[in-house]
């Protein structure tokens, strides 16, 4: 098995970028991160603080789906409005759900999600001032530390915040077993 992660280039919250990522690596699992460009992603912590610099190994636009598994999208408020925005980071997660394969989103990245109209009838969880923006895109949400949902033919892992990573990096690595 094989996991993307997909990031923009500035702005996503460092915890829940990092703890994903290194508890992917430490499993054995192969793990690509893919951003808009090659540039370093600046993390933030707390959305405002500058913390590590991350070097993508592709960029989104480049990256062939049928090649992972798992897709993984961490928040932060910055990174997760600009991703929605970016058409090849829409069609991976269409891509994605279409294909039946596991989408993992944490905070404020289930955006992306909701985007890509993929929330419709999934039960999921998120920052909670996403809450509105995910009914109103026909998810049923809730206010749990990790949410799993297989409707639809395909899973979708969501939690709320960098307190629920253990828990979010944990069934990450379960679905990319």
């Amino acid at each position: 098995m094989t996991a993307l992660v997909i990031t923009t280039n500035y702005g996503v919250e460092q915890d829940e970028l990092l703890a994903p990522l290194t508890a992917l690596k430490e499993a054995g699992v192969p793990v690509t991160v893919a951003a808009p460009n090659a540039d370093p992603i600046q993390t933030l912590v707390s959305d405002k603080d500058p913390g590590q610099t991350v070097d993508p190994n592709v960029s989104l636009a480049d990256v062939d789906p049928a090649d992972y598994d798992v897709l993984v999208v961490p928040g932060g408020t910055i990174n997760a409005d600009t991703l929605r925005t970016d058409e090849s980071a829409v069609s991976l997660a269409q891509t994605f759900a279409r294909d039946g394969k596991t989408i993992a989103s944490i905070c404020h990245g289930p955006w992306l999600l909701a985007e890509a109209e993929l929330t419709e009838g999934k039960t999921m969880t998120s920052y909670p001032s996403l809450e509105t923006d995910l009914r109103n895109a026909g998810a049923t949400w809730v206010d749990e530390e990790l949410a799993e949902c297989p409707a639809h033919g395909w899973t979708l892992l969501t939690s709320r915040n960098p307190d629920d990573l253990d828990a979010f990096s944990g069934a990450v690595v379960k679905a990319a077993a």
